[in-house]
């Protein structure tokens, strides 16, 4: 049996579920009676509300047309956008099944702030009837429908199309995708009856069967709720007889997610058996991944780290008996830890997009503009390739039909990204030439370009030439050629190619040679032939940049004349170079080679013989591609878009401007996207389809008749954001006659661009003339409105603003009257100024008292109730707090002092005592006033300074002439006076104390006005004389006998104690009666300790109980009264 973990099937009939998919508990279920509720998929409890505008209506399909199903949902009380899921049945997620049968599609309309899903099915089956389930989420909202499908289809034999219906669903083969029995949920009309065949018992072959079989018999036997099987085939074996080797066996199957720790454990019948633990019929070894536990009857197999390889069938073996299951490891999902980008490329390039996913061996689905790319659909322009956890597609020769978004996904995610290709531009290897022929020559104009497959036209002086007998134009490859046979003076002129489809041109000139024997008389002026010779007007000659300009005029003139060029005052009479001229008989040539901006101007040709001469002017004019755009910026963004504005380039090239051309790129990035293709004549435009929170740069072109300019400077980096969404919780604070206090907290969805700041607005009730309060935006969460009229009700709203924009306004429900609310003075006293402060000499004192009360109090504080004027002393005030602090304490500042607020006559005070201390002096009169032995007596006097605050102790220290050094006696010492003991024979010592307080000691000690002198003196011993004591006493109870109160029926003791010397006689009595002989009582003596023990009293146990200790010196006795109760139930109690 290979099924996934967490598979769910009805019988024959019903429908498919996943349990593994989200399922709110609370969630309406479709009212279907083939669709029971599973209570085995928990999850959160988010308000049901009504969010679809339209919803899915039920269908009837043919079988194989094309079926669409629309949904809208309105967002505008939506806080993020919502999530739709497209389910069949209850669980199965249809949004995983995407492909060439179904398709989804997502718009938004930004002015109705309605979301747009369809759902498409592609060629309708048999498979696709059945009951489906629209769910939208956001957040703490949530919303479903149901629809039915049904399929319209032609009758087929249900035992002939029982094993269609059990399809898997995907197309990458046998084994992709998850079994889809919804086919079975059609109803089928009757049949002819059949022969009725011998009935077999499943229960009796499933019973004997392997777990890994299970499946196989289940489709066999038409049985689809295989988890119902399951458990059902458990209670079954558990009802038979049990087995005399296992106790409790394996369960039939387990299911485990990828990585995590799964445990197998079976109860045997006898501890001490040995059991082998197979897997796929192969035994099982222990080591780190399978761990064997023995603990008792227990036999337990850890899996550790589980993956696809445990993925198996499992058996555990005592003797002849065996108990099998079947583990199933969850996948973990897939997720893109590299996403795709975006390409840019000219066509016959190779093109590669790559990925990265989370786990070697993955599967990916590979889609371009909502068709998926596969190696059966792909043929040989796409190739797939896979590197560990990277996955490759390959375009090999890019055309314009790749243009478009590829999409890629996994089970945990999904990434894009755009191909742009243009066309490749044409490269000229050999451009035509020049030629200068005679009468019935051949002209040859040749030129070669890159591109083979390129078609061009040619033309004469802006005329297309047409091909005749006489004119032949060929295309041989990269070369394209114009023959002319049999040259005439016509043929003369200027000779163009132009590739189709480039703005691109070749240029030369045909010059015809032209013999002529001419009799004319020996003087003729000169003469320049052109149309304006002579006239005001000027002949103006236009000439590309970079272009080569040869411009010839015809001289006559007997004797021939002298030709002068000049441009302006400079003389042009170089014969070679870049600006040249070249002078026949006849003919005199112009030439500038590879013209520049620089060559624009008035050009004069002049000539002269003696018998006269000619002038004309000739204007050259130099066109060219235009300069860059200037100034590209980007003056606002979106949620996935931006707009960008620039300035004209500042020469236009001689010709005016066609348009613009944009490309982008994401920063860090070398590779630039185009954004369009046609020229662009706007200097605004909004760039879409970006990524929020990414940063990109822009460029701009100019395009002119010439040609393309150079890229712009890239603008600054910019990114794509959307607005905020409104602030929330907007209250007021507070209210005084002219101010309004706003508090707000930040707004639930902020985004990738953050929050500048706020802006606050007002405006009267009833008016729509908001007034920003704020010129430049507040960071805090907080504002007090100033300047507002008195009285007046007055509306306030909230925005938050980023680069992005303004966001939504958060707007008071209410209007508020500026009108300050009188509120009693209340002063609020910190818990630690509730008791005395306590404060070292020179440390800075500062309290800082909070109050309240509206209009502002007047604070006043007093000293000693006295009013406080001490310049040390600093006060300043606020409208909520005062503030009392003194730069270096003295002694002279303890004292009580008290705050007052007034309003009116309405007040309030506190007092604070403060205490300013220091260290204390040292004590004196120190004096030894005794020494015997190796002892000496002290005594002082407290010190005069105590510091402003108790003494609590002292510490004596001693001193030896000897030595001179100082060692400590006592330490915190209560008292004025102390005894020195151990003191050293022979030795002279001196003292020391030192008074102590809650600063610390004094600086200076009180030194002993005398010393201690242990003087060495003869020690004779005489021991007394031995006296025996007698020992001997009457008896004496030294704890008496207590009155006692128990319960009847515990057991009780009374205790004693005694002595006495010799030991005494005890009697024991009960009203003054002698206890003998008696069972219910237990007389012990441990030790003069006397005891009586009453097991289990009764009423009749009570009364005074003596004892009594005799002996030949006298007799003692103590007595005690013992009270015996019988316990009361509770009933008795509560009546009482």
């Amino acid at each position: 049996m290979k099924s996934q973990a967490g598979r769910s099937f009805k019988k024959q009939g019903g429908r498919r579920f996943d349990r593994n998919l989200y399922r709110d508990a609370n969630m309406p279920e479709p009212q279907n009676p083939e669709l029971p509720p599973d209570d085995e998929a928990p999850g959160e409890n988010p308000e049901v509300s009504g969010l679809f505008v339209q919803k899915p209506e039920s269908v009837t399909a043919t079988k194989g047309k094309d079926i669409t199903l629309v949904a809208k949902v309105d967002s505008s009380s939506l806080t993020r956008k919502p999530a739709m899921k497209w389910l069949k049945g209850k669980w199965l997620d249809l949004v995983s099944k995407a492909g060439k049968h179904l398709q989804f599609k997502e718009s938004y309309d930004r002015n109705t702030k309605i979301y747009t899903y369809e759902m498409s099915i592609i060629k309708v089956v048999d498979g696709d009837a059945g009951g489906y389930r629209c769910e939208v989420t956001s957040k703490d909202k949530c919303d479903s429908c149901t629809f039915e499908v049904s399929v319209q289809a032609a009758q087929v034999d249900q035992q002939d199309n029982i094993l269609e219906a059990f399809k898997r669903s995907g197309d990458a083969g046998e084994d992709a995708g998850e079994l889809d029995f919804s086919a079975l949920l059609k109803k089928r009309k009757g049949k002819k009856p059949e022969e009725p065949k011998e009935e077999v018992d499943v229960w009796e072959i499933l019973k004997a069967a392997k777990p890994c079989d299970y499946e196989k018999i289940a489709f066999q036997y038409g049985i689809t709720d295989l988890r119902g099987m399951l458990k059902m085939l458990k209670k079954m074996k558990g009802e038979t007889k049990k087995s005399d080797v296992f106790l409790s066996k394996l369960d039939p199957a387990y299911s485990v997610d990828h990585g995590k720790r799964i445990q197998l454990t079976v109860e045997v019948a006898d501890p001490n058996a040995t059991i082998q633990w197979l897997k796929n019929g192969q035994e099982i070894k222990p080591s780190a991944k399978y761990v064997f536990e023995n603990v008792g009857n227990k036999r337990t197999l850890t899996i550790n780290k589980c993956n696809l390889s445990d993925d198996a069938a499992y058996e555990c073996v005592v003797g002849e008996e065996k108990s099998s299951t079947e583990v199933f490891v969850k996948e973990p999902p897939v997720t893109i830890t590299k996403l795709l980008d975006d390409v840019h490329t000219v066509e016959g390039e190779k093109v590669v997009f790559e990925v990265e996913v989370s786990e070697e061996g993955a599967s990916v689905k590979w889609m371009k503009d909502g068709d998926e790319l596969n190696r059966e659909t792909a043929g040989s322009k796409y190739r797939f390739k896979k590197d560990g956890k990277k996955h490759i597609l390959i375009i090999n020769e890019a055309t314009r039909e790749d243009i478009g978004t590829y999409y890629v996904f996994t089970s945990g995610g999904e990434s894009k990204a755009e191909l742009e290709v243009e066309e490749k531009e044409l490269e000229v290897l050999q451009s035509i030439a020049d030629l200068t022929l005679k009468a019935a020559e051949q002209a040859v104009f040749k030129c070669e370009v890159s591109d083979e497959k390129v078609t061009g036209k040619w033309f004469k002086d802006g005329v297309e030439v047409e091909a005749s007998d006489r004119i032949k134009i060929s295309h041989i490859g990269r070369t394209h050629k114009l023959t002319i046979d049999d040259v005439k003076p016509s043929d003369a002129g200027d000779y163009t190619f132009v590739p189709d489809g480039y703005a691109l041109s070749l240029s030369a000139k045909l010059n015809f040679l032209e013999i002529k024997i001419d009799y004319i008389p020996r003087q003729d002026p000169p003469k320049i032939h052109l149309d304006a010779s002579g006239s005001g007007n000027k002949n103006v000659i236009t000439v590309v940049a970079g272009n080569k300009l040869r411009f010839d005029v015809e001289v006559t003139g007997e004797p021939a004349p002298t030709v002068c060029w000049s441009k302006g005052e400079q003389v042009v009479c170089e014969a070679e170079g870049r600006v040249r001229v070249e002078t026949r008989k006849t003919l005199s040539s112009f030439v500038i080679d590879g013209a520049e901006r620089a060559d624009e101007g008035l050009y004069t040709i002049s000539v002269n013989n003696p018998a006269g001469e000619d002038k004309a002017e000739i204007f050259v004019r130099i066109v060219d591609v235009p300069n860059p755009p200037e100034n590209v910026k980007c003056t606002s963004v979106g949620e996935d878009s931006a707009t960008v504005t620039w300035e004209p380039p500042s020469f236009d090239g001689g010709v005016p401007i066609k348009g613009y051309l944009m490309e982008r790129k994401k920063t860090g990035s070398a590779r630039w996207t185009k954004l369009n293709f046609d020229v662009y004549e706007a200097t605004t435009y909004e760039a879409k389809k970006m990524i929020e929170g990414v940063l990109y740069e822009m460029r701009v072109f100019a395009v002119n008749g010439i040609g393309i300019s150079q890229p712009s400077v890239s603008s600054k980096p910019f990114m794509p954001i959307a607005p905020t969404g409104e602030p929330t919780h907007l209250l007021v604070d507070d209210v005084t006659d002219t101010t309004c206090a706003l508090k707000w907290r930040p707004p639930e969805k902020i985004g990738a661009g953050g929050i500048d700041g706020y802006i606050i607005e007002y405006c009267k009730e009833g008016s729509d003339q908001w007034v920003q309060a704020n010129e430049e935006p507040v960071a805090k969460n907080q504002y007090r409105v100033k300047g507002l009229p008195v009285g007046e009700k007055m509306l306030f709203r909230v925005v938050a603003v980023n680069v992005a924009g303004r966001s939504p306004p958060a707007t008071l429900s209410q209007a508020v009257t500026i009108r300050e609310i009188m509120e009693n003075p209340k002063i609020r006293v910190p818990r630690r100024l509730r008791t005395k402060l306590i404060t070292l000499v020179g440390e800075k004192v500062n309290l800082v008292i909070p109050f309240q009360g509206k209009p502002r109090p007047v604070v006043t504080w007093f000293k000693d109730d006295v009013l406080l004027e001490d310049k040390s002393v600093g006060i300043r005030t606020s409208e909520v707090d005062t503030i009392l602090f003194i730069r270096s304490a003295e002694r002279t500042h303890s004292g009580k002092y008290t705050l007052s607020v007034q309003i009116e006559n309405v007040s309030d005070s506190a007092d604070i005592h403060i205490q300013v201390v220091e260290k204390p002096g040292p004590p004196i009169n120190v004096v030894v006033t005794d020494v015997w032995g190796f002892n000496a007596a002290l005594e002082w006097k407290p010190p005069k300074d105590d510091g402003n605050c108790e003494i609590i102790g002292y510490t004596i220290q001693k001193s030896d002439k000897k030595t001179e050094e100082w060692f400590t006696i006592y330490e915190h010492n209560r008292r004025p006076s102390c005894t020195v003991s151990d003191l050293v024979m022979g030795n002279e010592y001196s003292f020391r104390v030192f008074s102590e307080n809650i600063c610390g000691l004094s600086e200076v000690p009180g030194i002993s006005k005398n010393t201690a002198v242990i003087t060495k003196t003869d020690l004779l011993f005489k021991s007394p004389p031995f006296q025996e004591k007698d020992m001997s006493s009457s008896p004496k109870f030294t704890a008496p006998l207590l009155d006692r109160s128990v319960i009847a029926g515990y057991t009780v003791a009374i205790s004693c104690a005694v002595r006495g010397n010799p030991k005494p006689k005890i009697i024991w009595m009960k009203n003054n009666m002698t206890i003998e002989g008696d069972p219910k009582f237990l007389m012990q003596n441990n030790q003069g300790v006397l005891t009586l023990n009453i097991r289990k009293p009764s009423l009749f146990d009570g009364g005074r109980y003596s004892c009594k200790a005799v002996n030949e010196f006298g007799e003692d006795s103590v007595e005690c009264k013992l009270e015996v109760r019988v316990p009361q139930e509770k009933g008795d109690q509560v009546k009482k």
